[in-house]
């Protein structure tokens, strides 16, 4: 045998049990997803048959084109926002910040991923609830007259998106921001370049590949979450995730369900075919 054979065989071999899992846990799953979503519900029984009944009514019912667009602008906002916030912080923790102190500093902003996900969401409920500290503050202070419904809507959704995301967008930017050259900013400077311009001109398009990074995380994270949007928001908007469960647990339509579940994956892998070019970079 050959030494390339040998080592063809070898890298198979070693490339097996990963192919395997991958074909067992996520590529026949998602093959009978498809072909369930094909399917359609008679009564209590499911006639399979190839048939696209469940993504002509996904697209021509409004309530469920409603939790696709509510799903959408709410992944849309905390994304934005998330990276509008998390950006100055990451650039004072690579930056400003003493490096004795700085491993302090990510410590604490890491501190919110040492939390129970729904702790989290339960401990914002009671913060933004009539009664919570939030609204005590607001009323005490004279700013309101009487505590204003931010439990149970769209707000309190996308405040307790923003509250952990903003720290996984610092970790993903910051790890781009320690790796520049200071020597960029200062030759920006001796050509004459301010502050605001080295920031926005230089470092931030350098950061580009770590902050679409995380907004890609970010945007997935978030439009795939049930947890947050059920405990927080309610169900005055109803968000994709919260209509697959709606389908499962109190229709039984798992033919529906898996028809909003391959949306979802639609619109995942939409967002990142969108960010394809800076992960690429990042990767590189």
């Amino acid at each position: 045998m050959s030494i390339e054979r040998f080592e063809r065989k070898q890298g198979a071999a070693l490339v097996a049990p990963a192919l395997l899992w991958t074909l067992a846990f996520f590529i026949l799953p998602f093959a009978a997803m498809i072909w369930m979503s094909l399917a359609h519900l008679e009564g209590r029984e499911i006639v399979t048959g190839p048939g696209l009944g469940n993504y002509v009514r996904i697209f021509s019912e409004p309530s469920l084109l409603r939790g696709i667009r509510v799903s959408l602008e709410i992944s849309a906002i905390v994304t934005v926002v998330s990276v509008i916030l998390a950006w100055p912080l990451a650039w004072i923790i690579a930056t400003r910040v003493p490096p004795r102190w700085r491993r302090l500093a990510l410590l604490l902003a890491v501190l919110p991923f040492w939390t129970s996900y729904v702790v989290r969401s339960y401990s914002w409920a009671l913060v933004l609830g009539e009664n919570g500290l939030v609204m005590q503050t607001l009323v005490q202070s004279g700013i309101l007259d009487a505590p204003v419904q931010i439990m149970a809507t769209r707000a309190a959704t996308i405040i307790g998106f923003i509250h952990f995301f903003v720290m996984l967008l610092t970790l993903t930017i910051y790890s781009n921001l320690v790796q520049l050259s200071p020597n960029y900013a200062r030759a920006a400077e001796d050509l004459g370049a301010s502050r605001l311009q080295v920031i926005f001109l230089v470092i931030l398009p350098l950061t580009l590949p770590g902050v679409m990074t995380g907004a890609f995380l970010t945007f997935v994270l978030c439009i795939g979450d049930y947890i947050t949007p059920q405990i927080l928001g309610g169900n005055s908007e109803l968000t994709l995730p919260q209509l697959i469960m709606l389908q499962l647990g109190r229709r039984g339509d798992y033919p529906m369900a898996s028809a909003l579940a391959v949306v979802l994956m639609v619109l995942v892998t939409l967002a990142y075919a969108a960010c394809a070019r800076w992960l690429k970079m990042e990767r590189v």
